[in-house]
C-alpha cells in the first residue's frame, strides 16, 4: 500500500450551534490522534438591507453586524478551550479565522491558504423529506470542496471508533480511499470492515476482486462483506447497526451506478440520514 501523507491540517466550520458543538470532539480526537493543527472557522453573511436615504445608515449597519460578530466570535472561544481542557485535549494547537461571506467560497479559500487535510462539521438529519438547513449545508459543502468532509450527526456522542465500515464498488480508485480510511483506522486501534452491495450493473469480476483485496490486506485487521438488497442506503443501515460500524467511510463518484438510483448522490442521502460520524472522499477525476 502506497505511503499516506500525514495529516497536518484539520478545518472545523462552526455556527456555534448544537450540532457543531458535538462535532468539535471529533475535530479535537483527530487533530490530537495525527498530531495536527485545528483550524476554527466562522463564516457569517451580512443583512439584506432596503437602501435607506442616507448610505452612511447602511455602513453604519453593517459595521455592527461585524462588531456583534466578531464578539460573539471572541467569547465562544474560551468556552472551546474549555472543552478541550476538560476532555485532556487542552494541547491540541488551535487556531481561529472569522471570515464574511459566501460559506462555500470561504471554506474552499482556507483549504487552499491553509492546506487543510480534512474537514470535520456538524450536521443534523432530515426530516421526512425535508432537509435542514445544516444538514443541506454540509450535503453542498460534500458537492462542492475536494477535501474529505467527515460529517457528524448532532445526535452523535462521542465514543472510541473501533470499528470503521468502508463502502465500495472494488474499482481500483476505491483502494485510494480505503488506504486513508485503514490509516485512520490504525491511529485508532480499529478494525476496518469492507462492504459490496451486490446488484445488475456491478463488476462481474467481483468475486475474484475481492480476493484479490483479501490477499492485499491480509495484514490488516480488516473483513470483507458482500450483501444483497434493493434499496442501497437501506442495505447500508442495516449493515451499520448489525456491525455496530461507529464511522462510515465512502467514496463520492460523480456517475456510476448510485447516482442512476437516487436523484441526489447516495452520499448526499447518507449525509441526512446516517446516525454515525460519515466521511466522505472525494473522487476528484
Amino acid at each position: 500500500m502506497k505511503n499516506i501523507p500525514a495529516m497536518k491540517q484539520i478545518l472545523f466550520p462552526t455556527d456555534f450551534s448544537e450540532a457543531a458543538r458535538t462535532a468539535f470532539l471529533y475535530a479535537l480526537r483527530f487533530a490530537d490522534s495525527f498530531n495536527a493543527d485545528l483550524v476554527v472557522l466562522h463564516v457569517y453573511d451580512l443583512p439584506i438591507v432596503e437602501t435607506p436615504p442616507l448610505p452612511e445608515s447602511t455602513k453604519e449597519i453593517f459595521d455592527i453586524v461585524e462588531m456583534n460578530q466578531f464578539e460573539s466570535f471572541r467569547e465562544q472561544l474560551p468556552h472551546m478551550h474549555e472543552v478541550a481542557e476538560r476532555h485532556n485535549l487542552g494541547h491540541v494547537k488551535m487556531r481561529n479565522i472569522l471570515l464574511y461571506g459566501d460559506l462555500i467560497y470561504n471554506i474552499n479559500k482556507v483549504c487552499r491558504d491553509e492546506n487543510i487535510d480534512l474537514i470535520v462539521m456538524g450536521t443534523k438529519g432530515a426530516t421526512g423529506l425535508k432537509e435542514t438547513f445544516l444538514g443541506s449545508t454540509t450535503a453542498s459543502v460534500i458537492s462542492n470542496v475536494d477535501v474529505p468532509v467527515l460529517g457528524i450527526p448532532a445526535e452523535a456522542e462521542y465514543h472510541p471508533i473501533q470499528k470503521i465500515g468502508f463502502t465500495t464498488q472494488y474499482k481500483d480508485k476505491d483502494n485510494e480511499a480505503l488506504a486513508e480510511a485503514l490509516e485512520i483506522a490504525k491511529k485508532f486501534n480499529a478494525r476496518t470492515e469492507c462492504l459490496y452491495i451486490t446488484h445488475n450493473d456491478g463488476p462481474v469480476d467481483v468475486s475474484e476482486r475481492m480476493e484479490n483485496w483479501k490477499l492485499h490486506y491480509k495484514d490488516y485487521n480488516i473483513g470483507f462483506y458482500s450483501i444483497e438488497g434493493d434499496d442501497i442506503e437501506q442495505s447500508i443501515l442495516n449493515f451499520i447497526e448489525a456491525n455496530t460500524i461507529d464511522m462510515l467511510v465512502m467514496r463520492s463518484h460523480k456517475r456510476g451506478f448510485f447516482e442512476s438510483l437516487f436523484h441526489k448522490s447516495l452520499t448526499k442521502k447518507m449525509a441526512y440520514h446516517s446516525h454515525i460520524p460519515l466521511l466522505i472522499y472525494h473522487d476528484n477525476k
